[in-house]
């Protein structure tokens, strides 16, 4: 298992209390790990919809709230980068989804933390297929079904 030096931060959000319930620090170490290839230093922050928008459109030019963002610095001796995750977007997807908000955020950290790995689904259909599937090994590894099926 790699090495994993991780900072979890929740911003002040309505609903943050059931976000925080929903990833307790040992197992969002152990989903993150699971998805590094090298060790890593990684700072996770849960944000509302009005810090994720803002995130999202200063640093992607979208002006939206997305589900994960992921800001990598280095790859290499070691992985560092940050990773956003808006918690009104994931628990909207979640819902929709029908998967438990635990499930979802451990998709999204595994998803975020490929990213800051090089991993990219928006290179290409084969990129894409290769991430997904890395993602739904990881993800069967950790005991969470198949994110992508249904």
């Amino acid at each position: 298992m790699n090495a994993l030096s991780l900072s979890l931060q929740f911003a002040a959000f309505d609903g943050v209390a059931m976000h925080r319930a929903a990833l307790p620090r040992h197992k969002v170490t152990r989903w993150i790990r699971h998805a590094l290839e090298t060790d890593a230093e990684i700072t996770v922050r849960i944000v509302g919809a009005d810090e994720g928008q803002a995130l999202n459109r200063d640093y992607r030019q979208r002006d939206y709230a997305t589900n994960v963002l992921t800001f990598d610095y280095t790859r290499e001796p070691i992985v560092t980068a940050d990773l956003v995750l808006c918690a009104p977007v994931i628990e909207k997807e979640a819902r929709d989804n029908g998967k438990t908000l635990q499930a979802h955020y451990a998709h999204m950290l595994v998803h975020g933390t490929l990213h800051a790995q090089g991993w990219d689904h928006e290179t290409g259909e084969q990129d894409a297929e290769e991430m997904e599937a890395r993602e739904t090994a990881i993800l069967a590894a950790l005991g969470f079904d198949n994110p992508y099926a249904g």
